[in-house]
């Protein structure tokens, strides 16, 4: 089965100029990823058991990159030393970059997770000695890539070119519609039930208290807590123990009378 569609593919390919046509197309990978497409860089799906039939694992592999109305310009490299690099993207509208070998795509179903990310290398913008940088792209584009497979005698076998890829522009931020008509209109609903609620509490709220501190501050203290002052604190009588109170003393005797004078017996 394999060999058959071995086959099959080797015989859709055709030749154009000394150089074998790849039957794919590049894209934009298809997973679901945080961004993907950024306002310098892009995520390509990897072009995994595509090059097998067709590239040898000393081949270089390499992406090229253009503007959409350079793309009919771009002339395959004859030599290695021909090759465009990154700073001709602002004379030429085109360079090369990723330079790999097969082994970067093997024919395998464990790797369908990786991207390649075009753009991603800043720290080689400005460096010289790095001609054939991955540096973010300058613009929205829109871009066109292709996959170009060299060995020491040139061009050897390329894909077709992809689709447009426009990168995301960024606005002004004085173009930012911040205009609540932007929003559903359960939300606007809710919003504004929500708001309302809050601001009916708080008044009620404020209220009860303002009331309350008049109301002290009109009627003084509370009924029934009347003002106390130190004079009305008197001490009452107190007994330790629960006695009545003793009789009064009986009267003295009165004195003996003398027996030895007569007047007192008569």
């Amino acid at each position: 089965m394999a060999a058959f569609l071995l086959v099959l593919l080797l015989s859709v390919c055709k030749t154009i100029a000394g150089i074998e046509m790849i039957p794919y197309t590049p894209r934009v990978s298809e997973l679901n990823m945080e961004g993907k497409i950024t306002g310098s860089t892009f995520a390509l799906e990897p072009p995994n058991c595509i090059f097998d039939p067709f590239v040898n694992v000393s081949d270089n592999i390499w992406l090229v990159v253009t503007f959409i109305n350079a793309t009919a310009k771009f002339k395959n490299p004859t030599t290695p030393q021909k090759v465009p690099p990154y700073e001709e993207l602002y004379s030429t509208y085109a360079y090369m970059t990723m330079k790999s070998t097969l082994s970067k795509y093997p024919c395998r179903k464990d790797k369908t997770g990786n991207v390649l990310r075009v753009g991603n290398e800043s720290s080689c913008k400005n460096d010289d000695s790095r001609t054939h940088c991955n540096g973010p792209l300058p613009s929205a584009g829109p871009f066109r890539v292709k996959f170009l497979a060299m060995d020491s005698n040139g061009s050897k076998a390329e894909t077709r070119w992809s689709g447009p890829i426009t990168l995301n522009k960024a606005q002004p931020w004085q173009k930012v519609d911040t205009w609540p008509g932007r929003r559903s209109g359960d939300m606007i609903v809710i919003t504004v039930i929500l708001s309302a609620l809050c601001g009916v509490v708080t008044i009620g709220f404020l209220s009860t208290v303002c009331y309350e501190c008049f109301k002290l501050w009109r009627h003084g203290p509370p009924e029934g807590q009347e003002e106390q002052r130190p004079e009305a604190f008197q001490a009452g009588r107190y007994d330790t123990h629960h006695i009545p109170p003793a009789p009064p003393a009986p009267p003295p005797p009165p004195p003996p009378m003398d027996m030895s004078n007569p007047q007192l017996i008569s």
